[in-house]
C-alpha cells in the first residue's frame, strides 16, 4: 500500500491492496486515503519504506546467523515446528534458552518453574487465590506467549484450550496458561524425540493439500496424466 502511495495511485487502487488482517473497514480506509499527498509526504513515505526494507534485511541476516549457529540442533528445530504457533524462529529461540537436552530439569514441572510459567501455589480448601506466575525466564516466556497467540489462531487442539479457558480466566491468562501447556509438550517432544500430532488435525488431508500440486507435476512429467486431465 506504502509503495502504491508513493507511486500515486488512486485511493480505490490502494485499497485493493490492503491486507485482510487490517481491522479498519473499507469505508474508514478510503476515507483515510482522501486528500493531497504532496512530494514531501511522499519523501518521508519513500525513507519510511527504505527504513523498513533495512530492518527487514537486518534481521534477516541475524536469523541467518541464529540458524547456522543451530545446525547441530537441526532435528530437534524441526520437531519444534510442528507445534501449531512456533515458525523456525521461535523454535530457534527456545533451542537457545532451554537446550534439547530436557533431562538436565528432570521434569516439565521444573522447567515451567524455571521459566516462570508455572503458577504460584496458593490455595485454601481447594481455592486458588492468586494465579500469578512465578518470577523465571523472561525471554522464554516472552517467546512462549508469542506462540500461544499464534496456536489460539489456528485450527487445532491449542485453540480449543484457549476457547475453553478464555471465558472463565480472560485473554490474557489463558494465553500464559496456553504457553505453559505449550511448553510442557515441548519438553515431552524433545525428551522423546518426537514430533507433535494434533488431535484436531487431519494429517492426511493436509499432507494431500500441501503436496497435491507437485504430486501432478510428476505425473505429468512422467506421462500418467496429461495437462488438460489435471483434477480442479
Amino acid at each position: 500500500m506504502i509503495q502504491a502511495l508513493i507511486q500515486g495511485g488512486s485511493p480505490e487502487a490502494v485499497l485493493r491492496l490492503a491486507s485482510r488482517r487490517l481491522k479498519a473497514s473499507h469505508e474508514e480506509i478510503l476515507d483515510a486515503l482522501q486528500g493531497e499527498l504532496t512530494a514531501s509526504h511522499r519523501f518521508v513515505l519513500e525513507e519510511t519504506l527504505n527504513h523498513i526494507e533495512y530492518l527487514e534485511d537486518r534481521i534477516a541476516r541475524f536469523d541467518a546467523q541464529l540458524l547456522e549457529g543451530l545446525e547441530p540442533q537441526k532435528h530437534a528445530l524441526q520437531l519444534l515446528q510442528t507445534l501449531p504457533g512456533i515458525d523456525m524462529v521461535g523454535a530457534a529461540l527456545l533451542l537457545v534458552e532451554i537446550g534439547d537436552d530436557m533431562r538436565v530439569f528432570g521434569s516439565a514441572d521444573r522447567l515451567t518453574s524455571w521459566t516462570g510459567l508455572c503458577p504460584g501455589n496458593n490455595e485454601s480448601a481447594g481455592k486458588r487465590k492468586s494465579g500469578r506466575t512465578r518470577k523465571g525466564n523472561p525471554y522464554v516466556r516472552r517467546i512462549l506467549c508469542e506462540c500461544a497467540h499464534a496456536a489460539s489462531r489456528t485450527q487445532c487442539a491449542l485453540r480449543s484450550k484457549f476457547q475453553s479457558l478464555v471465558v472463565r480466566r480472560g485473554h490474557k491468562r489463558s494465553i500464559i496458561a496456553l504457553a505453559h501447556k505449550m511448553l510442557r509438550i515441548i519438553y515431552f517432544m524433545l525428551l522423546h524425540g518426537t514430533y507433535y500430532r494434533d488431535a484436531d488435525t487431519d494429517y492426511e488431508a493436509l499432507s494431500v493439500q500441501r503436496n497435491a500440486s507437485r504430486w501432478i507435476k510428476k505425473l505429468i512429467k512422467f506421462g500418467f496424466l496429461q495437462p488438460q486431465q489435471q483434477p480442479a
